[in-house]
């Protein structure tokens, strides 16, 4: 696959502060999560990438190019700030028409454009004679993210694009990014909503104190952690003797009980050896289990213990 954008040994200083200390990493075309706690360096990566700061020492590119100072390469990306800067006394068509325009895009087409882009983020047309001061927050992230769209990127930047949105909302964003990307956009995503990144991005970016902590698929950043202890909730019709007997198997390293739920909380050292073998124990015990759960095989789980 080819890289979109790759960061090698990039720092940014301001003044004494660091804000990113000699990143490294590659995003490939697809959907890629950058999750970080606030002042984790995440924004100052962001105006980077998007050509509004440069690298103090070090090098980022975008397709091959340095952001800074490069329109060419800039009219390639699109750009969803968190921050909101939309003029509250105008109508979306004509802010979408005005950014098309200086976009470079032929003035008898960018009607048609914004209209297209605002059905893209499915906005209703009965909201399009609206002043955006009106706007709920949910509808504006939407128009934000058709000025994005507005001129047809190659790369898409998306900060925190879910804030503001209900569930419904958030779903049919996603539903949107997926079209996105499965159409050819390559799509970086910085969000605090890590189960929606969790669903969307086949890889991740974590970065703290300006440094990157992992990156890569889930599943790989999962399997390079050390001392990683797979957790799981098992209910059962009778908790007490099944952790008893998958204690003297020798397979937990703890375990938590509820019985009043019929519940067992168990930690498994070794889950790529304790899944194979999981219905011979099951058996052995001779113990009716109704559901199983795993506590930490979610993005937050990860996130969690990178940063710790």
């Amino acid at each position: 696959m080819s890289v979109v954008i790759e960061a090698r040994e990039l720092s940014r200083w301001y003044g004494v502060v660091m804000g990113l200390n000699n990143v490294s990493f590659q995003v490939q075309p697809g959907l890629t999560g950058l999750v970080g706690p606030n002042g984790a360096g995440k924004s100052t990566l962001i105006q980077i990438i998007t050509g509004q700061l440069q690298g103090s020492s070090g090098d980022l590119t975008v397709f091959g190019q340095r952001p800074w100072n490069n329109p060419a390469l800039l009219g390639r990306i699109g750009y969803c700030p968190e921050r909101e800067s939309l003029p509250r006394d105008l109508q979306p068509l004509d802010w979408l028409r005005g950014l098309g325009m200086v976009s470079g895009l032929p003035t008898a087409a960018v009607r048609g454009r914004a209209e297209a882009m605002l059905q893209r983020v499915r906005l209703g047309r009965e909201h399009w004679s609206k002043r955006m001061g009106q706007y709920s927050k949910g509808m504006r992230q939407r128009v934000k993210l058709a000025q994005a769209l507005m001129h047809g990127p190659d790369l898409l930047v998306l900060d925190e694009p879910m804030n503001g949105l209900d569930p419904m909302g958030r779903q049919e964003i996603s539903q949107i990014l997926k079209e996105l990307a499965a159409g050819g956009t390559t799509i970086l995503i910085s969000s605090h909503i890590l189960a929606e990144l969790e669903s969307l991005c086949g890889n991740i970016i974590i970065l703290n104190w300006g440094r990157i902590l992992a990156s890569g698929a889930q599943k790989e950043i999962r399997d390079d952690l050390k001392n990683w202890s797979e957790q799981l909730t098992i209910r059962c019709s009778d908790p007490r003797k099944l952790a008893r007997h998958l204690f003297d198997a020798g397979v937990l390293l703890g375990f938590d009980l509820d019985p009043a739920e019929g519940l067992v909380h168990v930690r498994i050292e070794n889950p790529e050896q304790f899944f194979p073998n999981w219905t011979r124990l099951l058996l052995e015990a001779d113990i009716a289990v109704y559901e199983i759960r795993s506590q930490n095989r979610s993005l937050r789980r990860i996130f969690e213990k990178v940063t710790s």
